[in-house]
């Protein structure tokens, strides 16, 4: 049966001079009502221990586009401020309920700029979007269409670190779900191979990173290089970033193919429940354990399988997969990490990756 979600289709867009001016407005005055409104709740929770509400700070919002000081508010649209204080009322819930840390101030430099324009805001007809405060519809670049029929109930406009802008639009679409399929398959992520299979198969890890690792080191040089606060540095910092989204393009191009035949092949997919947050406190695989980017993979493949009618198990992080014959069920004492390839007791020549492939199999299928 075929189930509504709500998905999000992003595209590039290249705006006019004019509106890229009215969205640079628009970015910084969203980041200063999140910043002001942060600060007035900070005060009342930290001098009066009271909870400041969405609806307080609407009202605070109004008072500010009155005053004298930031009358500019009203020239920008009044949904993207709004949907601002939406967001830091979801931060603030989120931490009361002890699922967050405490929200933190927007920086100039290092936020992301975004702005939020809601169904009121925005103008949608015969496939061209036109933004509130602008006459023209923006020049989006098509990737692949909008599922049929459907239209944008929010679109969020947000400029990179390497300077393109993109549109994402969410529009509700009905998804069906894949024929059911008798293959089950184990996962075990690794630096070498990406994720190797309990069908025995490796998947190449294309290590993006390590390959764009020289034209990224000259240019964080070149960077280091120019004057702070010159024109030339900006340029430099400009570079810096292309390569890096480079690289980050290329490697969720990559794991979204691989994500997407694992869930389409498979009827329910085994991996292991790793903390990947820890992991990268070890100096000597961070940057291959970053590049290969497994938490990443884990989401796509769970939402994936959420979409298509398909079950993602995690396996206890202690499982011992490696050390354990998948064969016989004997559990050897230690397995080094240099050991790639080892024989048990009952005779089973094992590829220590694959072994523990089948075992998160075996894990994941008991418990599931």
């Amino acid at each position: 049966m075929a189930q509504t979600v709500k998905r999000a289709y992003r595209f590039r867009f290249y705006p006019t001079p004019e509106q890229a001016e009215e969205l640079a407005r628009t970015f910084g005055c969203v980041r200063l009502v999140y910043n002001k409104a942060l600060e007035e709740r900070t005060r009342a929770y930290t001098l009066q221990g009271r909870r400041v509400s969405y609806v307080e700070s609407s009202a605070k919002l109004t008072e500010w586009k009155r005053g004298g000081d930031y009358d500019f508010l009203s020239e920008v649209s009044s949904v993207p401020l709004q949907q601002a204080l939406r967001h830091l009322q979801t931060a603030f819930a989120s931490f009361f309920a002890k699922r967050a840390k405490y929200p933190t101030f927007k920086s100039r430099k290092k936020s992301r700029l975004s702005a939020e324009y809601t169904r009121s805001a925005f103008r949608w007809r015969e496939g061209r979007l036109t933004l509130a405060k602008m006459d023209q519809p923006l020049a989006i670049v098509w990737s692949r269409p909008l599922p049929e029929g459907a239209e944008p109930s929010t679109v969020t406009v947000s400029k990179d670190a390497a300077g393109r802008w993109f549109a994402s639009m969410l529009v509700e679409e009905k998804i069906n779900p894949l024929p059911p399929v008798k293959r089950n398959v184990g996962v075990d992520v690794g630096i070498t191979a990406l994720a190797t299979l309990s069908t025995g198969e490796k998947i190449v890890n294309p290590r993006h990173e390590r390959r764009d690792r020289r034209k990224l080191a000259k240019a964080q040089r070149d960077l280091a290089r120019k004057e702070k606060g010159s024109a030339n540095r900006q340029k430099a910092k400009l570079a810096v970033a292309r390569v890096h989204a480079r690289i980050a393009d290329r490697r969720r191009d990559h794991l979204h193919k691989v994500t997407t035949r694992l869930v389409r092949e498979n009827q329910v997919i085994a991996v292991e429940d790793l903390t990947v947050r820890n992991m990268v406190r070890n100096r000597s695989l961070a940057r291959a354990i970053s590049d290969a980017s497994w938490r990443e993979m884990r989401s796509m493949l769970e939402y994936k399988a959420q979409w298509y009618g398909r079950t993602v198990v995690a396996v206890d992080r202690w499982f011992p997969s490696s050390k354990l014959c998948s064969a016989c069920g004997t559990l050897q004492e230690k397995m080094p990490l240099n050991v790639r390839e080892w024989t048990c007791a009952c005779g089973a020549v094992h590829d220590r990756d694959v072994n523990a492939a089948k075992n998160v199999l075996a894990a994941g299928l008991a418990e599931s």
